[in-house]
């Protein structure tokens, strides 16, 4: 397995797949780096603990609300949750 900076891996997996579900992931990669962010946020900010499930949670519900509201990308990708 190699070891990327992040934009790499992220432009790799993305080249691997077309159409929606390209879309689809990089809606989803968006939507973790930017939840993984505002917990990290308010770990260093706040005095939170990290909590994972807590993030994972989120992240799936917001993935199942985007599919909801008719984002087709996502909603092929978001059958099953995404992070357990």
């Amino acid at each position: 397995m190699e070891d990327l900076p992040f934009d790499e891996w992220w432009a790799k997996a993305s080249g691997r797949v077309d159409g929606q579900v390209r879309k689809g992931l990089n809606s989803i990669i968006i939507l973790e780096a930017w939840f993984i962010w505002k917990h990290r946020n308010h770990y260093v900010f706040d005095g939170i603990l990290p909590n994972l499930p807590s993030v994972t949670a989120a992240i799936n519900e917001d993935l199942q609300q985007w599919s909801l509201a008719g984002a087709r990308g996502v909603s092929h990708l978001a059958l099953v949750p995404l992070v357990a």
